[in-house]
């Protein structure tokens, strides 16, 4: 879910008086920039279905919903502090509105994790790793529209450096012993991905062939 009543039962399962209505709709606005393709309402709203599907898995599943609104919330293709940006504001969020440091620093955490997906020992944030790469695992068809989706967000990139760079990227994660951390994900969704990642290469191969 990415509606209204979603961001206002997660601060109230955080803890907190109330929900700022303010930062929803900022939120949403950055979700909804025309530069976006793929970081867009629909990547965040397939994420929180993840997060719904997988609910029972999570230790604090408010945390990782929170981490989720904020993970791409600062998205420019072309800066390298994407990440750092959206944490921080996050992390400000939370102790604005009164709750625990150490929740404000575990939702931090878990954002800037999404710089590398490297695999975690945490639980939760081995979670969000594994939703945030779900995309990987998606039916064919949502897999092809989401690598022409990346495509257009990178429409600035030359097409030699880009499929130089989306090789490096998705060999990267075709060589790993596993793309998913939790038996949840990894069982739905690796051998899908592995098959989705292995089609994409080939057509990038192709594509440089030519």
């Amino acid at each position: 879910m990415s509606s209204l009543w979603s961001w206002v039962e997660t601060w109230r399962e955080l803890g907190a008086m109330a929900a700022d209505e303010g930062i929803f709709n900022r939120l949403c606005g950055c979700w909804t920039e025309k530069h976006r393709k793929y970081h867009t309402l629909q990547h965040l709203r397939e994420c929180m279905s993840h997060l719904d599907a997988a609910y029972e898995e999570a230790n604090q599943p408010a945390e990782i919903r929170l981490a989720l609104w904020f993970h791409d919330a600062y998205y420019d293709p072309r800066r390298k502090d994407n990440e750092a940006r959206s944490a921080q504001w996050a992390s400000e969020s939370i102790l604005q509105a009164g709750l625990a440091p150490e929740v404000a620093q575990r939702v931090h955490t878990m954002v800037m994790a999404t710089c590398t997906h490297s695999p975690a020992a945490d639980r939760d944030l081995q979670l969000l790793l594994d939703i945030d790469l779900a995309i990987l695992g998606a039916e064919a068809p949502r897999f092809d529209e989401s690598d022409l989706q990346v495509r257009a967000e990178y429409a600035h990139v030359p097409d030699a450096e880009f499929r130089e760079g989306r090789t490096r990227v998705l060999t990267g994660f075709l060589e790993r012993p596993r793309l998913y951390g939790t038996p949840f994900f990894h069982d739905a969704l690796e051998e899908r991905a592995r098959d989705n990642l292995r089609r994409s290469l080939a057509r990038l191969r192709a594509a440089s062939a030519t």
